[in-house]
């Protein structure tokens, strides 16, 4: 399933489900087949997909080092993992933080499903 977020002031922006659901959950919305950001709303959702892109890095760069063997091993498979996620939540989020802006710019909303 495809997400399609449509603003009067931008073009669309389409994204897979599970993508979509982890920035509507981000930004506190529901996911589902419709819904909205209005132009009041989507500064706070910019600000929380913002916050939560630096803890996700910060979390990733402020990892301790190992103490012991299997620290070491979970440590490797961790980064293994993260070097497997091409795409960071940074890299996702950005056509959706220019929509949500630009539409609370120009005093629209943000809706999909509709």
């Amino acid at each position: 399933m495809l997400y399609k977020f449509k603003s009067q002031v931008a073009a669309d922006v389409i994204m897979h489900k599970a993508t979509a659901e982890e920035l509507l959950k981000i930004i506190g919305k529901t996911p589902g087949p419709t819904g909205i950001v209005t132009a009041q709303q989507a500064p706070a959702a910019v600000a929380a997909i913002k916050a939560e892109v630096q803890r996700r890095e910060a979390a990733g760069h402020a990892e301790a080092a190992p103490t012991n063997a299997d620290e070491a091993r979970a440590q490797r498979e961790s980064d293994e993992v993260a070097r497997q996620e091409l795409v960071t939540l940074r890299q996702r989020a950005v056509p959706f933080i220019e929509l949500l802006e630009r539409s609370s710019a120009a005093g629209k909303d943000v809706v999909w499903g509709v």
